[in-house]
């Protein structure tokens, strides 16, 4: 959190970049509803956060949405396969890599179709929930937001 004193009451008072996570939880998946995509960066720049973001609004199958997250995040090639790879990518390796800063994800437009359906939409989102679990046992914030198209 960055902290800034007011020189009329010389008290700590966050920033005005990260407003719009006060109120949030470190470690939460939820829908972005009245956030914007450039708050959110915003926010993780001066948090000194990762941002991770993935426009998903071409995809049309898991397959679209694994390579699009995979892409755009610029995880490991093997997050393609299947969701316990995209896991994998987003926990232990980078645990491993070093200290962490904590993450403000955003995967926008996920699909809602045929092709991808509402149960391969809360697989997905179980993905970055358990994510979410994996980084909080470290004590560090995983933040995800979603939209659906």
């Amino acid at each position: 959190m960055s902290l800034s004193l007011s020189p009329e009451t010389s008290a700590p008072q966050r920033a005005t970049t990260d407003t719009p996570l006060r109120g949030i939880r470190p470690n939460i998946v939820q829908s972005i509803r009245a956030f914007r995509v450039q708050e959110l960066q915003d926010a993780a720049r001066s948090l000194g956060q990762h941002f991770l973001y993935a426009s998903l609004a071409n995809a049309q199958t898991k397959q679209d949405v694994l390579d699009l997250i995979g892409q755009q995040f610029m995880l490991s090639t093997h997050v393609g396969k299947n969701f316990d790879a995209l896991y994998d990518s987003m926990t232990d390796p980078l645990h491993k890599s070093g200290p962490q800063p904590g993450f403000i994800a955003v995967l926008e437009h996920i699909p809602a179709n045929t092709k991808f359906d509402k149960e391969a939409r809360e697989q997905l989102l179980d993905i970055f929930r358990d994510a979410s679990d994996y980084w909080g046992d470290r004590k560090i914030p995983f933040r995800c937001f979603y939209s659906f198209l």
